[in-house]
């Protein structure tokens, strides 16, 4: 019975391909169809007589793999969709491997292992499940190797089938750091919900203005949690692009409430989202940013005990680069440093952060200060974090959940020529 169509995802060289392309024919009793999903720039045309059957070959819409995906599948007229992805093979061992689902389980998994790494990998999947759940864009997760694994983490654990054995071979395995830092985010995915009713509330502030490509990315982060956050607050300042159109695809969800504003500046839009934190903490979020799967879970086990005299806890920045619209590579982990006075937290050398401010000391100080220095609008976060030094300490701890993505329009205090002007209106 042929009733699989076969998908082979993101493979880079035509060996590769060939060597997956020939491996079929261990099931090719069972396949009816096989589709090459052509990424960017990579065209591996390949005619195989052995295989029996016609490879077809798929263009990525917009060089987006989820949509693309979403668009493929709803028209598949087979029972399932196999998954195979660049370097994977099939050995012999796959002769002895039931692809069948039964009952309530709809997706089958494989573990893939590296630089001891287990990722789960979708392997069958029932067609009509895909056409039910779709995959996120190229717009809610920061790369696309998270999109399959970004969609296995919504799937309840009980329809999900783990298959065992050494059935699919790789012909070689990627062990950059740049691909080691991926699967170390997409691993995360993976951890078991926490619940922790002795842990302190926490919520987001997020403020927006014209980051729609990557805003998206951000609140999907907050949502795709071992351990969401109880509110995720966020107003777009005024945008001229379709961020706001964007943030409406998440008006929806529970968690959410969104706001607008016309634009006055980041400090003066976060201060209209504070009335409404109901949480003991707030953690702040840039919309070109994200966080890490286990990030609230990492969050509030450093909470748990925080001295009362702490206005802020802060940690680690992971940064990367945006070097085209469709690549993000991995620049490194930039370590913090603690801050007890105004000429530590003038000298940090980046962005302090992630920032988790404690509510009553960032309501205490009325919000984020508006000063006279461009009405507030730039340097928002020396101001409140000069603020809160007066009264509060700021403590860092060694742990790494926040993503910081450098672009075309990210704007840092070191590279600003107003920053010496900003330092004479700072009290």
């Amino acid at each position: 019975m042929k009733d699989i169509h076969v998908l082979l995802l993101s493979y880079s060289s035509s060996n590769s391909l060939k060597q997956a392309l020939a491996s079929l024919n261990f099931i090719r009793n069972r396949i009816k169809d096989i589709t090459v999903v052509e990424e960017c720039n990579v065209s591996l045309r390949l005619s195989l007589p052995s295989i029996n059957r016609e490879i077809k070959y798929m263009k990525l819409i917009g060089e987006d793999l989820g949509v693309s995906l979403n668009e493929y599948v709803h028209n598949l007229p087979c029972e399932y969709v196999l998954f195979l992805y660049d370097q994977d093979y099939f050995n012999s061992n796959i002769k002895d491997t039931k692809l069948e689902l039964y009952g309530n389980h709809y997706v089958m998994t494989y573990p893939y292992i590296i630089k001891g790494l287990v990722i789960q990998r979708p392997l069958l999947v029932k067609t009509s499940f895909l056409k039910q759940v779709n995959f996120f864009s190229k717009y809610q997760v920061p790369f696309k190797e998270a999109v399959l694994p970004s969609w296995l983490s919504r799937i309840n654990k009980s329809n999900i089938i783990v298959v065992r054995g050494d059935f699919v071979s790789q012909i070689v395995k990627n062990t950059s750091k740049y691909i080691i830092q991926k699967l170390n985010f997409i691993e995360k995915y993976q951890y078991e919900s926490e619940s922790d009713g002795n842990s302190p509330s926490i919520s987001v502030l997020l403020a927006n203005y014209n980051m729609a490509d990557y805003v998206g990315i951000a609140i999907n982060s907050c949502l795709l949690q071992s351990n969401p956050p109880e509110k995720i607050l966020i107003i777009d300042d005024g945008s001229t692009d379709n961020s706001y159109k964007e943030l409406e695809k998440w008006k929806e969800s529970p968690e959410v409430k969104l706001f607008e504003q016309d634009n006055k500046g980041k400090a003066k839009a976060l201060n209209n989202l504070i009335p409404y934190i109901e949480t003991e903490f707030v953690v702040e979020l840039d919309a070109d940013d994200w966080f890490d799967p286990d990030a609230f879970s990492t969050i509030k086990k450093h909470l748990k005990n925080l001295p009362d005299d702490v206005g802020v806890l802060y940690g680690n920045l992971r940064n990367w680069v945006q070097e085209s619209p469709y690549i993000v590579k991995y620049k490194g982990v930039r370590k913090g440093k603690p801050i007890t006075n105004k000429n530590e937290l003038l000298s940090y050398l980046f962005p302090v952060g992630p920032r988790i401010y404690r509510t009553s000391a960032l309501k205490d100080n009325n919000g984020f200060p508006i000063i006279k220095f461009e009405d507030g609008r730039m340097y928002e976060d020396v101001s409140i974090l000069n603020d809160l030094l007066k009264n509060k300490r700021l403590l860092y701890e060694d742990f790494t959940v926040y993503n910081v993505r450098a672009h075309e329009f990210s704007i840092t205090k070191k590279n600003h020529p107003n920053w010496s002007d900003f330092l004479n209106y700072l009290d």
